[in-house]
């Protein structure tokens, strides 16, 4: 590796200089017994916030008694009508809708284990993921049902609950809007599952059914949360009660300075299925018990923006890609945001021109983070003190241990010294789902290999300067080559493929294929991507394929995707 990728002189340094770069009320450590689960911690913020709003969608709010109630509830008809025992899987495949912290804390509620699943997921990632999880139920919403239908007899999928956009806005609104999805904007597409359970009538039994708290630790497992490791398929990352409620503790230890309990509006437009927005927005706001705004589209930036219009939010996170979009739209840049204090960005790397521009807009400081879904996912963040965007991914959040390896696995002590990330701490997962940790790379020494290569400055200022694995991170989703490739190959006439991420102004990266055609064949590009399309989620399909007459590769055969990167850049 070079001595130095920033131009400025390595200087030995030794410990955790970020501590002494800290801002006032930002604590070394943090307290990770305060709770013994995140039932206690749910417990706990229902009976202080209990009359105050604690999330609206679609212009109706549940306050957090209600909350209490709906999901309580729905834990009964779990435990009773459904008979799972603690530790069982539930996936939730549904976007930003009340239902979601309804379904997520009463799962928790009856011990179960929570998969999260993207609900734009093809049928054939939606079987592995339900397989490899061994789900036993699925909560999911009418407009993606067509997609379970094609698997649910591949998959251990026993029981199904079906849900509406509109089940929690009344018997008019409700019954509104959920004709215009399903008869109108025709959003449902046809889908046949017999024996599902309506959402509504899940509640309405559970309202009668014994609720029996079960026993959790710390220890327990919380969720399954599915993300790409370092290659090939999607690996459940295994978060416990204690790694989350760590997560949210060091969230409330470097921004808790700045935010205040029981008067924070914030707004969520990343989806709750994504590990960011979950422990950010749905656990860490609920900590503080502040009032959660959901955004089910927020691809829509126009009707985004009117959800907007005349509301007083004081936080806001999101992605690159959601920022840049909403600076550039011209009634978001005519809001009054008088009221926001804390703006953070995370998935994906901000850019310097979009971190500025909404500095310039808002007046408030788009605080860049890093995290994997491993860590649960916190890892890093920009204090709340900085004048502005410095390029970096901040310092380590609390009671983190941090440090940068060669490619012999030593630590290194110089600054601006590249070197592989390496990440210690009470958030970071025991391993992945049905796999030994140690033994497949993941761990290094007990420490969490992040596969990102890094600089450190004098005060403990990270930079990822790049990655060491051939991971594409489009709108901060992984993507992983493997996968694009084995698809590719299916399609007659692919000689070989190879999938690499190019830059891409408004996504961070997006998805090329590189292709040699079988001799006599003429492959068209459209058909191509059109076969893609079939098998992958949208943010995954190839938004251009090149054809060469073959693709550079080591002596031993293997494809080099970093010089097909760099030739593309």
């Amino acid at each position: 590796m070079e001595a130095s990728l920033s131009g400025q002189q390595p200087a030995p340094f030794s410990g955790k200089p970020w501590l002494n770069r800290y801002p006032a009320g930002v604590p070394a450590e943090i307290d990770t017994e305060k709770c013994s689960s995140l039932v206690e911690m749910f417990e706990q913020g229902v009976a202080e916030f209990a009359e105050l709003p604690a999330y609206s969608n679609f212009g109706k709010t549940l306050c957090y008694r209600e909350l209490d109630r709906l999901s309580r509830d729905f834990a009964a008809y779990l435990q009773q009508g459904f008979k799972l025992a603690p530790g069982e899987r539930i996936a939730l495949m549904m976007p930003n809708l009340l239902q979601y912290p309804v379904c997520l804390f009463g799962a928790l509620r009856a011990g179960l284990v929570v998969v999260n699943v993207n609900p734009l997921y093809t049928a054939r990632e939606l079987k592995h993921q339900l397989s490899d999880a061994r789900a036993s139920t699925i909560v999911i919403v009418e407009n993606f049902a067509h997609t379970l239908t094609e698997v649910l007899e591949e998959v251990p999928v026993k029981q199904v609950i079906l849900t509406r956009m509109g089940d929690h806005l009344g018997p008019v609104k409700g019954t509104l809007l959920n004709a215009v999805v399903k008869y109108i904007k025709k959003l449902v597409p046809e889908y046949h599952l017999p024996a599902a359970i309506r959402y509504k009538t899940a509640l309405a039994r559970g309202r009668g059914l014994r609720y029996t708290r079960p026993d959790l630790n710390g220890d327990t497992l919380a969720f399954l949360q599915y993300t790409g490791g370092t290659t090939g398929r999607s690996k459940g990352a295994m978060l416990s009660h204690r790694n989350m409620l760590a997560n949210v503790e060091q969230c409330l230890g470097v921004y808790g300075p700045v935010l205040s309990r029981g008067q924070e509006k914030v707004v969520t437009a990343l989806p709750l299925y994504h590990v960011f927005a979950l422990t950010v927005n749905g656990l860490l706001f609920f900590r503080l018990g502040a009032h959660n705004l959901l955004i089910t589209n927020p691809r829509d930036i126009p009707g985004f923006v009117r959800e907007l219009k005349g509301d007083d939010f004081s936080c806001i996170t999101g992605v690159n890609t959601l920022f840049n979009a909403l600076v550039n739209n011209a009634d978001f840049q005519g809001h009054d945001f008088k009221s926001l204090k804390l703006t953070i960005g995370g998935g994906m790397a901000v850019q310097r021109a979009v971190a500025e521009q909404w500095q310039a807009i808002t007046g408030s400081r788009l605080l860049e983070g890093y995290g994997l879904t491993e860590c649960s996912p916190l890892v890093t963040v920009c204090p709340y003190d900085m004048d502005g965007y410095n390029g970096s991914i901040g310092l380590p959040v609390c009671s983190t241990e941090v440090r940068l390896v060669d490619d012999n696995g030593e630590e290194i002590h110089l600054t601006h010294t590249p070197g592989e990330m390496e990440v210690k701490g009470p958030q970071v997962m025991s391993g992945y789902w049905g796999q030994s940790g140690e033994d497949d790379g993941t761990f290094h020494d007990g420490w969490l290999r992040t596969g990102d290569i890094a600089t450190i400055n004098e005060q403990g200022f990270l930079k990822i300067v790049d990655r060491k694995k051939d991971m594409i991170l489009v709108s901060g989703f992984n993507v992983f080559p493997n996968e694009i490739e084995d698809v590719a190959m299916q399609y007659p006439g692919v000689l070989e493929a190879a999938a690499v991420g190019v830059p891409h102004r408004d996504s961070g990266e997006m998805v090329k294929l590189v292709v040699v055609q079988k001799p006599g064949a003429s492959l068209d590009e459209k058909a191509l991507i059109g076969h893609c399309r079939q098998y992958l989620t949208a943010y995954k399909v190839p938004k251009v394929i090149e054809f060469r007459d073959e693709l550079p590769k080591t002596n031993v055969g293997k494809i080099l995707r970093r010089e097909l990167r760099e030739a593309a850049a």
